[in-house]
């Protein structure tokens, strides 16, 4: 990866960029998440990714939740990303957010750019999907500064945007 890098150790895995740490929470935080999450729809949305993680314990990576945190102010989390699993094709599709206060500060892009580029490294993985509503040209920048390019479709939330394996990539 151009500037990112990956520590994975037993217990810790971990994405590193210039200025973020990209890592997925323990089953345990996210239980605590949904509980204390007040929003039905992100509550709903949680407990059907812990789920996932409970269903396909040998893919949780694409499931959980991964918090991004500021590599200055340990502790500091800016933001989520998530996968909603690894389909028979390939495909993981990518959700994220930030916190509000943290917004404009290119910590989503950068943090998008570099899990999925780790995303396509693994097995399995041929390309990332994302969608975002019509009116959220902020994310659709975000999407497209990261490589994503649009694919024409709409999803359920709106525009779907796309990044493949390279070819190089997928010789690897």
């Amino acid at each position: 990866m151009s500037n990112s890098y990956i520590d994975m150790t037993f217990s810790n895995m971990k994405i590193v960029t210039a200025r973020l740490l990209l890592y997925p929470i323990s089953d345990e935080d996210m239980q605590l998440l949904i509980k204390q999450e007040r929003n039905a729809d992100l509550k709903q949305a949680y407990s059907e990714m812990l789920q996932g993680c409970f269903d396909e314990p040998e893919k949780r990576i694409w499931h959980i939740l991964w918090f991004i945190e500021l590599k200055s102010k340990k502790g500091t989390v800016v933001g989520d990303l998530s996968f909603k699993g690894l389909d028979a094709n390939g495909m993981v599709e990518l959700g994220y957010g930030l916190r509000e206060g943290y917004c404009g500060n290119g910590y989503m892009t950068e943090a998008v750019k570099a899990i999925t580029e780790w995303a396509v490294s693994q097995k399995g993985v041929s390309s990332v999907e994302a969608e975002t509503s019509p009116e959220n040209t902020a994310s659709q920048r975000v999407l497209t500064k990261a490589g994503f390019i649009p694919t024409g479709e709409n999803g359920e939330e709106g525009p779907r945007f796309r990044y493949e394996k390279s070819c190089a990539q997928a010789l690897s």
